[in-house]
């Protein structure tokens, strides 16, 4: 998943426990990849998924601004014109001692627009639980 810097460090340590979007994952997905954007460009981290809530953004706000790590400012510029919003809530987070690069660590050619599903299959061990 596509993250802008502030909030995948944000998420990293812990004060962000909510990522925001326009549309739902999969309900099967267990486990969020992070890939900060430029400019920092790699994959810092992952989190656990444990659970996601679509509403519409003024409930999906009063429910997740304690732990938002966004400005309401900001959750209201992205969620402009929306009718629904989703909130996928961050259970464990993993920190990578090193970033990870797109292709040459992961065979991955871009970055996902907002969102790409992999499969956890030929990813480096310990950058998903061999559970997920």
């Amino acid at each position: 998943m596509s993250i802008h810097p502030q909030y995948a460090q944000a998420i990293m340590a812990g004060t962000k426990k909510v990522e925001f979007r326009k549309r739902r994952i999969a309900d099967d997905v267990t486990h969020v990849i992070v890939y900060a954007t430029a400019p920092v460009s790699a994959v810092v981290g992952v989190f656990e998924v444990s659970g996601q809530t679509t509403t519409t953004p003024t409930s999906l706000w009063r429910r997740f601004k304690k732990v938002a790590g966004i400005s309401r400012d900001g959750f209201d510029a992205y969620f402009e014109g929306r009718d629904s919003a989703t909130g996928i809530t961050v259970g464990d987070v993993t920190v990578l001692d090193e970033p990870l690069c797109l292709q040459g660590d992961l065979g991955i050619g871009r970055p996902p627009q907002s969102y790409q599903y992999v499969n956890p299959t030929g990813l480096p061990v310990g950058l998903v639980p061999a559970s997920a």
